[in-house]
């Protein structure tokens, strides 16, 4: 295998980023080692795109952990799996990190940045810390846990995942959310389902304001199971009897003179 470029870690004569190269021809340096079927990648030798590729390049099946090193906030870090693995990020992620994930499990233990799990189709992303803006957006399946506070925008045209955050959310949280269901155990920020679709939401704080055309709802029995299984799955033991739950009034599903100033 040829050389590896400091940091920038290219082999010499290779293309960065070949699609049909195996787990062991992806360059991932000395850093990388195998043990108890574990791989170890320090970003502080290797780049975002050779420790991508490595991930892309396990077969479908593939159960394989990875514990990543030294992140130092770098973006689109574990994006777009598409298998079966434990990836494990130890420290601090930046922008889309675990983007269009599908049937992985990534735990970023530290911060992310915006757009974590942006557009995830389904496995499991747990953030260990806070998550900035638009977290879980446009999320088609899967579960995404913020064990602190998210920024704006939370769920922004959520469309199926499930969506846990175990202290606050910012403002327009699950704005144009059309499915799947959020999950506030804090306060959510100003105009909370502004424009929602048939996304369920439930908050155990304050809410600051509720958008265009979000109501609260009764919060059934069904719904009460609903949420058990919501805050069971992120690891929580919150009540579920202390959450109140929001949806949409369906009123601006189809134009209406009179509504015009809401829309």
């Amino acid at each position: 295998m040829a050389a590896l470029n400091a940091k920038n870690g290219i082999a010499a004569g290779n293309e960065p980023d070949a699609p049909t190269a195996t787990v062991a021809d992806v360059p991932l340096g000395a850093s990388a080692a195998r043990h108890s079927g574990t791989v170890t990648v320090d970003l502080a030798e290797v780049t975002v795109r050779q420790l991508n590729a490595a991930l892309h390049a396990e077969p479908a099946g593939s159960r394989t952990r990875y514990r990543v090193l030294n992140p130092a906030g770098e973006h689109a870090l574990a994006a777009g799996i598409g298998a079966p693995l434990d990836v494990r990020i130890d420290g601090h992620a930046g922008y889309y990190a675990a983007g269009m994930n599908m049937r992985a499990a990534v735990e970023i233990h530290g911060n992310a940045g915006t757009g974590v799990a942006e557009n995830m189709m389904s496995g499991r992303v747990h953030v260990r810390g806070d998550a900035s803006q638009s977290a879980g957006a446009t999320a088609h399946g899967g579960l995404l846990v913020i064990d602190g506070n998210a920024g704006a925008r939370c769920g922004i045209s959520l469309k199926g995942a499930d969506i846990v955050v175990g202290g606050d959310a910012g403002h327009m949280s699950a704005f144009m959310a059309q499915a799947g269901r959020l999950v506030i155990c804090g306060d959510a920020g100003d105009a909370l389902g502004d424009s929602l679709y048939e996304a369920r939401i439930y908050v155990r704080g304050r809410v600051a304001s509720l958008g265009a055309d979000c109501v609260e709802k009764e919060m059934r029995p069904e719904h009460r199971q609903e949420l058990s299984e919501l805050l069971t799955a992120a690891g929580r033991d919150d009540d579920p009897s202390a959450f109140r739950r929001y949806g949409s009034a369906r009123t601006l599903y189809h134009f209406h003179v009179d509504n015009a100033r809401a829309y």
